[in-house]
């Protein structure tokens, strides 16, 4: 590189990191994904065991699962650990600490929390849909006064309408998003309301009251295939989308899909790489608040059985430091070669 070269990469760099507020200095990078860990028992078990999600302070997790203990097909349950190294703790059926029943003779999955954690969202095949019982599903919602308690109050089903956030179609799978910048909050969830291309993503607006509004496509996120259950990074520049879209290594994969700013378009979903897809069914992705953890289920060898539910984990890139450091360096080879020393 020619000193004229040099100085002007150097101008450039040094605006980046000394100008508030540029994407430069906000920007979050991480390493690659670790080979990942079954979340052992008594979490895991010889049932089918999966869609987790856990509390902000990730000493509660919350799941899926048909073990024995429940009240017929799918359940939601919970464990709860001491610290993020302790071991879980067994796992209790929801109707057991709850206020109100929450789980049916139905199946009732595919749990996510709101960014206070005061409302839980779920899909239920219960009656009092807005399509046939068992046939189809809803999202309903239930909450809670205290956090830090599972006195959960009886659930109640989002509105009906053609356009949603439920139909008389299938409604599954929601993920809670709260724009960081502007508050907004949105609703995520998978639909097959249009015949034409089975599952697709939908967004619907949840206002402070938490009336969910109607649902509108996610064309980024949807494709022919099946795509349901995705997550969005708190930062809302990365998300994670479960699909059996083509151009995958297994039935269902786990997709991400990035932009540089919340106002932008998200990129086209790429496969995540081994190891965390397989040829088996890996999907339903969580991810922790500081991006580094990624929870989800698979059907790969070394489980208990069935689905069982996974973790993976990368290291997060302090950005920042690293520009620094390669302006230092080229502050350093700038100065050698206008002091003509080496």
């Amino acid at each position: 590189m020619s000193l004229k070269e040099s100085l002007a990469l150097l101008i450039v760099l040094a605006s980046f990191t000394t100008s508030p507020g540029t994407s430069f200095r906000k920007a979050e990078t991480f390493g690659e994904w670790s080979t990942p860990k079954n979340v052992g028992g008594p979490v895991n078990t010889d049932s089918n065991d999966t869609y987790a999600i856990l509390s902000r302070d990730e000493l509660t997790i919350y799941f899926t699962s048909d073990r024995p203990g429940g009240l017929g097909g799918d359940d939601l349950w919970f464990a709860t650990r001491e610290s993020v190294e302790s071991p879980w703790g067994q796992p209790q059926n929801l109707n057991n600490v709850s206020r109100a029943p929450i789980n049916t003779d139905t199946a009732d999955s595919l749990a996510v929390l709101s960014s206070d954690e005061h409302v839980m969202f779920f899909h239920s095949t219960r009656t009092g849909g807005c399509g046939p019982a068992i046939l189809t599903g809803d999202i309903w919602m239930t909450r809670r006064h205290d956090r830090r308690t599972q006195e959960w109050e009886t659930p109640t089903r989002l509105g009906c309408d053609p356009v949603g956030p439920n139909t008389g179609a299938t409604e599954i799978a929601p993920a809670f998003f709260e724009n960081p910048e502007t508050g907004e909050v949105s609703l995520y969830y998978g639909s097959n309301r249009s015949p034409l291309t089975g599952f697709d993503v939908y967004k619907s607006p949840v206002g402070e009251d938490r009336y969910v509004g109607p649902g509108e496509l996610v064309p980024e996120f949807s494709s022919p295939g099946r795509d349901t259950r995705i997550f969005i990074r708190r930062d809302g520049l990365e998300a994670f989308i479960t699909s059996d879209r083509t151009g995958g290594v297994g039935a269902i994969d786990i997709w991400t899909s990035t932009r540089e700013t919340l106002s932008d378009l998200w990129s086209t979903p790429v496969d995540l790489p081994s190891p965390v897809n397989t040829t088996a069914d890996d999907g339903s992705p969580w991810l922790s608040r500081d991006g580094t953890t990624l929870f989800f289920f698979s059907t790969r060898d070394g489980g208990y059985g069935k689905r069982d539910i996974w973790y993976t984990t990368r290291a997060k890139i302090d950005q920042e430091n690293s520009a620094h450091a390669m302006i230092a360096r080229l502050w350093n080879q700038t100065r050698a070669r206008l002091t003509g020393k080496s």
